[in-house]
């Protein structure tokens, strides 16, 4: 749950070529982290419940899975330490301080001021290490999680609704939630403590693991031998042997625990998959991936798009990666080589170099059937895609039920297909919209854009200037666009991005 000790658009609109790399999908997928300029390789690796994130070596954090939260949109700069917990995770920054997303129903995400040496989220909790070694927790309190005893520590874990600490003399000591005597420490000295769902378990100075709390699967049935690391997930658990093999105990319904053979330098137990991290500074997962979590995309791509639960990225080679939700193929990109890419509701398009248009996954109302050209631009939505020809003409293909597909006449620069609406650039400025318009999203406002994205029952537009204006579907207490210069931009579902002047990338939600 904890376990990162030591230490992303609007798929349904148009897929703006932005150089990210995309760890994350979900229902409210959204994208982090730019990619070119990125390093290849993972220092730590922390996995939480249907999601997990990397530390890499430039300081940059990778999350990916299900993002329905924003668990895996991770804000922009340098960390030295990420920890990944139920619905949210929490990065220690350079000059100690704590900051976390995803999830905050119960404050999770109210990091305190103060300088941190180390953090970890948990259910619906966070604790971290002060540089004074005193713990410090911060969220739901119910089980009295937040109750941390006085002293010095030198480690902290965050269970599911539980917490163990390990003092400076090497002594472990548990609070909040015992129902099954998960705080019941054993005496004796460790080297480290994970917290897990119902159970936590030690690696004592001498190699061997000991766990206690609830036993449900055989959790704390631990194996005989010497360990040089261990964690607990939410009902199974990994150790990090000496030679460096995983070896994984208890439930393993999902597959979380059969550890693929090999050397790796590190291990984190999730809820139903667990992650290593290879000596090469590789990232391999496995158990459950229906969400995508155990898919690291770790590599370099230069652009990305998000669909409804599933992502895509073109690689810096030309090559299409999806990852995530495959139940119609919309993840079984073809060979070759593209230019570009977009991520729809259940199916995905590229343009391919030689400016054809080819699409997969569901094909319901032909809306994969791409037409014959060439096309300079594609964008998959949810019923239908939409293409920009050479010529500056769009066409649509798929369901029109909206009339999302009766495409208006005239030279467009770009195009981005919606929910059941569709809006144009315009090649001086203007933005015009079709289809769907119950809630106002086709009602384009007057004057000059450089960019425009169609969301689910809104649309937003980039201004000349670089302001965002956005429109449709509102509602009382919704967050308006962020204020602020911005080069790049899209909207999703529910919720827009926006990449700034200085590369640091704002998300909002619209209702």
């Amino acid at each position: 749950m904890n376990l990162g000790r030591g230490a992303i658009a609007g798929g349904l609109a148009l897929a703006v070529l932005l150089a990210l790399a995309c760890a994350a999908l979900g229902i409210l997928s959204s994208w982090q982290n730019t990619a070119a300029q990125r390093s290849e390789r993972a220092v730590a690796i922390s996995v939480g419940e249907q999601h997990a994130c990397a530390l890499l070596d430039s300081g940059e954090v990778e999350c990916w899975g299900d993002n329905d939260w924003g668990q895996t949109n991770i804000p922009a700069g340098r960390f030295v330490a990420v920890s990944a917990g139920l619905l949210h995770s929490c990065g220690l920054r350079e000059m100690g301080a704590v900051e976390c997303w995803g999830w905050n129903g119960e404050g999770q995400l109210d990091a305190p001021a103060g300088r941190f040496s180390a953090v970890s989220a948990g259910g619906d909790h966070s604790c971290g290490l002060l540089e004074t070694s005193a713990v410090k927790c911060w969220g739901d309190n119910n089980w009295s999680q937040l109750d941390a005893p006085v002293g010095r520590f030198s480690a902290i874990s965050a269970g599911a609704a539980h917490n163990c600490g390990l003092r400076e003399t090497g002594e472990v000591e548990c609070w909040g939630a015992n129902w099954d005597d998960q705080t019941g420490a054993p005496m004796g000295r460790f080297n480290a403590v994970s917290a897990g769902g119902g159970h936590s378990c030690g690696l004592r100075e001498t190699g061997a693991v000991e766990c206690w709390g609830d036993n449900l699967g055989g959790r704390t049935n631990t194996p005989a031998g010497h360990f040089s690391a261990v964690s607990a997930g939410w009902d199974h658990n990994c150790g990090l042997r000496e030679t460096g093999a995983v070896e994984c105990w208890g439930y393993g319904g999902w597959d979380q625990t059969d550890a693929p053979a090999g050397r790796f330098s590190a291990v984190s137990a999730g809820v139903r998959h667990s992650c290593g991290l290879r000596e090469m500074s590789t990232v391999e997962c496995w158990g459950d991936n229906l969400h995508g979590q155990a898919d690291a995309p770790l590599g370099r791509s230069s652009a990305v798009s998000a669909g409804w639960d599933h992502s895509c990225a073109l690689r810096k080679m030309g090559a299409i990666e999806c990852w995530g939700h495959n139940g119609y193929g919309q993840t079984n990109a073809p060979a070759g080589r593209f230019s570009a890419i977009s991520a729809g509701w259940d199916h995905s398009c590229g343009l391919r170099e030689t400016g054809a248009v080819e699409c997969w996954g569901d094909n319901t109302a032909g809306k994969t059937d791409t037409p014959a050209g060439r096309f300079i631009a594609v964008s998959a939505g949810v019923p239908h895609s939409c293409g920009l020809r050479e010529m500056g003409a769009v066409e649509c293909w798929g369901d029109n039920t909206a009339g999302q597909t009766d495409t208006p006449k005239g030279r467009f620069i770009a195009v981005s297909a919606g929910r059941w609406h569709n809006c144009g650039l315009r090649e001086m400025g203007s933005v015009e919209c079709w289809g769907w318009n119950i809630d106002g999203q086709t009602d384009a406002l007057a004057g000059r854009f450089s960019t425009v994205s169609a969301g689910g029952r809104h649309s937003c537009g980039l201004r000349e200037t670089g302001e965002i204006e956005c429109w449709g579907y509102t509602f009382d207490g919704q967050e308006q666009p962020p204020s602020g210069r911005y080069t790049e931009l899209s909207a999703g579902r529910h919720h827009a991005c926006a990449v700034s002047v200085d590369g640091a990338i704002n998300c909002w939600m619209i209702y």
